[in-house]
C-alpha cells in the first residue's frame, strides 16, 4: 500500500497496542501460590524467562500483523488479520484459564485451538508477504512447546 509514512507508523503503534493489550489481559494472571504447588514437567523453563520470551514475541506479532496492513490494507487482508485477532483473544484466554482458574484441562483445549489459530495466521501472514509469516515462526514453535509443557501439567496434576 502507498500510505504517508506518519500513517504507516501510527497503523504501527495501532497493532502494537492491540497486541500488547492482549498481553496486558493476560498479565493480570498470576502464577502465585498455585502454580509454586503443582508438580512441574522436567522441562519447564525457570520463571525468568518467560517475560523476555513474551515481550519478543508480542513484539514480532505486532510487527507481522503490521506487515500484512502494509502490504494489502484491510480489505484484502482482512481473514488474515480476523484470524490474527480471534488468536490474540485465545492466547489471553489461556492465561485466565490456567493462572486465574486454575483449570489445566480447559487451559490445554484453548491452547490447542490456539496454536491452530497461529498457524493458519502465519500461513495467511505468509501468502500475503513472507517476511510477516517468518516473524510468526517463532511464536509458533513457542506456543508448541507451550502446549506441550501445558499437557505434561494436566497429566502431572
Amino acid at each position: 500500500m502507498n500510505q504517508s509514512l506518519p500513517i504507516q507508523l501510527a497503523v504501527l503503534v495501532v497493532f502494537l497496542v492491540v497486541t500488547f493489550g492482549a498481553a496486558a489481559v493476560g498479565a493480570r494472571f498470576q502464577p502465585g501460590e498455585w502454580y509454586t504447588q503443582l508438580v512441574k514437567p522436567g522441562f519447564t523453563p525457570p520463571n525468568w524467562v518467560f517475560g523476555p520470551v513474551w515481550t519478543l514475541l508480542y513484539l514480532s506479532m505486532g510487527v507481522a500483523a503490521w506487515l500484512v496492513w502494509r502490504q494489502s490494507g484491510w480489505q484484502v487482508a482482512r481473514w488474515a488479520l480476523t484470524t490474527y485477532a480471534i488468536q490474540l483473544v485465545l492466547n489471553a484466554l489461556w492465561s485466565f484459564l490456567f493462572f486465574g482458574k486454575h483449570l489445566i484441562g480447559a487451559a490445554l483445549a484453548d491452547i490447542t485451538v490456539l496454536l491452530s489459530a497461529i498457524i493458519v495466521t502465519t500461513i495467511l501472514f505468509w501468502r500475503i508477504t513472507p517476511p510477516a509469516g517468518w516473524l510468526m515462526v517463532p511464536y509458533v514453535l513457542w506456543v508448541a512447546f507451550a502446549s506441550a509443557l501445558n499437557y505434561r501439567f494436566w497429566i502431572l496434576n
